[in-house]
């Protein structure tokens, strides 16, 4: 793995970190996601939105990791995913490989509700991306997902 050296690239890297702290920030505005609910024509507490999307997407997903990705402790998102599930949205499971892991999975009437989820999100994109030309929003995504890759890739990072 290549280690910058430079300082001089310094300031490249705080612009570069800011970029992604807005990015970061955008997507966990409470108001985006009432927008989403409301576009979407959907029935949740806001609260729960972004977990039943995650377990829409990646699921099945153990509950702990379901918390590391919102940043919540692991008993909040455990009781919201009970709501999920007294909600008829989400199951869980025990891991085939691990059985100590409770992993949720999303339901049929889940799925439905992400489907409606995951259309608003294409209308949003649309708007964004109608004026890139195509090459530049495939590229956008590969350099993306490259960043995604090597950045989980990292060790963790030791105090000093």
């Amino acid at each position: 793995m290549k280690r910058v050296q430079n300082t001089h690239k310094s300031d490249y890297f705080d612009d570069l970190h800011d970029t992604l702290l807005a990015i970061v920030g955008a997507f966990n505005r409470p108001q985006r996601d009432e927008i989403m609910i409301k576009n979407s024509g959907i029935n949740i507490d806001r609260a729960l939105f972004p977990l039943l999307v995650l377990i829409g997407r990646f699921g099945p997903i153990g509950v702990g990791e379901l918390a590391d990705r919102v940043g919540r402790d692991y008993t909040t998102v455990s009781r919201q995913v009970t709501k999920l599930g007294q909600m008829g949205l989400t199951h869980r499971q025990r891991n085939v490989k691990d059985k100590r892991i409770n992993e949720a999975v999303v339901t049929p009437e889940g799925k439905m509700m992400t489907d409606k989820i995951d259309h608003t999100r294409a209308l949003i994109y649309n708007d964004i991306f109608n004026s890139w030309p195509d090459n530049d929003r495939v590229e956008f995504e590969r350099l993306l997902k490259n960043f995604v890759h090597d950045f989980n890739a990292l060790e963790p990072i030791k105090s000093v």
